[in-house]
C-alpha cells in the first residue's frame, strides 16, 4: 500500500495564538489565559479543591471549574486579579512608555 505524502504549509507563529487566529482583542485574551493559568498553578501547589478555591473566592464551584478549565469568558482581567489576591498572590501593574505601534497588555509570572 502506498502512503500519499501532502504538501503541509507551516507558519511561524506570533507568540500569541489569540493573534494567529484573529480572535477579537488577542492581547486581552492571552493576558487572561496567563492569568488563570497562573491561578491554576496557585491552586494546584496549594493542594485545594475545587470546593475550597470557591469558597475563598466568594463564588461558586462551576465557577472554579469554568475557571481551571480555561472557559474565561464570564472572567474580566480584573476579576481573575482579585482571585490571585484572594489566593494570597500580588499581582503587580507595571505601565511603560512604548511606541505607540507595539503596545501591548502582557501577564508575566514572578
Amino acid at each position: 500500500m502506498k502512503s500519499k505524502i501532502q504538501d503541509v504549509r507551516v507558519s511561524l507563529g506570533s507568540g500569541n495564538v489569540f493573534a494567529d487566529v484573529a480572535a477579537a482583542r488577542p492581547d486581552e485574551a492571552m493576558a487572561k489565559a496567563k492569568l488563570a493559568r497562573q491561578i491554576g498553578l496557585i491552586i494546584a501547589r496549594d493542594g485545594l479543591t475545587q470546593a475550597q478555591v470557591a469558597e475563598r473566592l466568594g463564588i461558586d464551584q462551576p465557577k472554579v471549574s469554568a475557571l481551571t478549565r480555561g472557559r474565561l469568558r464570564d472572567f474580566s482581567i480584573e476579576r481573575l486579579m482579585r482571585f490571585a489576591v484572594g489566593l494570597g498572590h500580588s499581582v503587580q501593574i507595571t505601565i511603560g512608555v512604548q511606541r505607540v505601534d507595539s503596545a501591548r497588555l502582557q501577564v508575566a509570572a514572578a
